[in-house]
């Protein structure tokens, strides 16, 4: 997409304004409230709102986490075809890698797939951040959740 801005390690994070800035403070001070209202007059009624206001708290983390999860996935698989298409020869290598270090290879070039495969392989990169870290020409990813 032409249109889009460059991605980088710096700026790949995604901010939904409407999620981050607004349901998730608003849903996290409901039961702050809740719990601070039970802390002061305790009845059957406050308990009941402020187990429904955690109730709601956990419901809409959930309602993130769940597609992120599922995201995941998708990408451990992209990858996966990815590596095996490029690198037949390093199935076995390809294999052991863990699935935060596929999420971190999704956005290296495929020249730079070699490279960082044998720094995984080598013990220099562990987490998905580390192999985001050291990817110096960075794919963009802009349709992620």
């Amino acid at each position: 997409m032409a249109d889009d801005p460059v991605q980088t390690y710096g700026t790949h994070v995604r901010w939904f304004p409407p999620w981050h800035f607004f349901a998730m403070p608003v849903f996290t001070g409901n039961v702050v409230v809740r719990l601070f209202r039970l802390g002061e007059a305790p009845s059957l009624a406050a308990a009941w709102e402020a187990l429904v206001a955690i109730a709601l708290l956990t419901a809409f983390i959930c309602a993130r986490w769940m597609p992120l999860r599922l995201q995941d996935r998708l990408i451990r698989l992209e990858e996966t075809v990815r590596l095996e298409r490029l690198m037949p020869d390093r199935a076995t290598d390809i294999e052991h890698l863990t699935m935060g270090q596929l999420i971190g290879l999704r956005f290296a070039s495929d020249a730079e797939l070699p490279h960082l495969l044998d720094r995984i392989k080598a013990g220099e990169l562990v987490s998905r951040g580390d192999v985001k870290r050291a990817v110096q020409h960075w794919r963009a990813d802009h349709a992620r959740i």
